[in-house]
């Protein structure tokens, strides 16, 4: 006879007695004011004026920074260049050292030549760690004295005696690119500098290109082109201006970014975000709603 696909009245008892299994309490209901929910663990909406905080979250906590570290490393370069033009025509000689640097990288090798003003490009659109090393070792000698260290060493002493001038007191270097997990910042330090950079036209121009392409001269004075592409993904979108991008496992994706509708102009930055495309999701979140609190109201369709 076949056996019954039903349960027996025996388990029937015994399923009867199997204990209800609590479930976990669920947390309050997402709320409908306030900033969107994003993955970052510290972010902040300051004006792009004046620099006031609006909005934040852990704002104030020193984090890892990874490459938005560079704000640091080409502002330091732009402001030699204020007191001499001169600066950005310099040739930097790439060394060993700049050439071997690991992970995001301009692509140039030991003995090419390229100017200065070329090189941050290379520094501030792929997110060159070896052309902060190359402009690191070029500056250096200018800064501090031999007591400080080698030349990369001496410029890392005047990124952080320009961070503590700038009252940046959660911002910290040990390296002049961020792969160091002791480069920290918080977020609100991060904007601080950016608003401070962002008053300077050539830093404006260069982290809003999308691509730039130039010539460097090798050791035996060959020529060839090398074409960088900004890593910012952010200025494929009207009215976007750029930054700086960041990404290391210990500070997990980091967008120091400045957008304008009209005359309005607000910095927004967010460290340890998830993944790579949630810095931007985290962004966009935060500056359509910050647009939307400060009156904004949305364009016409067409």
């Amino acid at each position: 006879m076949p056996r019954s696909i039903f349960p027996t009245a025996a388990l029937l008892a015994l399923l009867a007695l199997a204990p209800v299994v609590a479930q976990p309490d669920k947390r309050a209901a997402e709320p409908l004011d306030g900033p969107p929910v994003v993955s970052a663990k510290a972010w902040i909406v300051v004006d792009g004026q004046t620099g006031k905080k609006l909005w934040g979250g852990n704002e104030a906590e020193a984090r890892p920074m990874a490459s938005t570290s560079k704000i640091m490393t080409a502002w330091i370069v732009l402001r030699l260049a204020v007191a001499d033009p001169k600066v950005l025509d310099e040739v930097v000689t790439y060394s060993e050292r700049a050439a071997k640097t690991i992970g995001s990288s301009a692509q140039l090798k030991a003995g090419e030549k390229v100017t200065a003003g070329n090189l941050l490009y290379g520094l501030l659109l792929p997110s060159g760690n070896d052309a902060a090393t190359a402009l690191a070792e070029h500056f250096g000698p200018r800064f501090g004295d031999e007591k400080d260290g080698d030349d990369q060493q001496r410029f890392v002493v005047e990124m952080n005696r320009r961070a503590k001038a700038l009252g940046l007191k959660e911002m910290a270097y040990k390296d002049p690119h961020g792969l160091s997990p002791n480069n920290v910042s918080s977020a609100r330090d991060l904007a601080a500098l950016a608003l401070e950079a962002m008053k300077d036209e050539r830093f404006r121009g260069y982290v809003a290109t999308r691509r730039h392409e130039c010539e460097v001269i090798g050791p035996d004075g060959e020529k060839r082109k090398v074409t960088w592409t900004n890593t910012n993904r952010l200025l494929d979108i009207e009215g976007y201006e750029g930054i700086k991008t960041g990404t290391t496992t210990p500070a997990g994706n980091c967008l120091v970014a400045s957008a304008k509708r009209g005359d309005d102009r607000l910095i927004v930055v967010v460290l340890g975000s998830t993944a790579t495309d949630g810095r931007y999701v985290d962004a966009r979140n935060l500056f359509r709603w910050a647009w939307t609190e400060r009156g904004h109201k949305p364009e016409p369709k067409k």
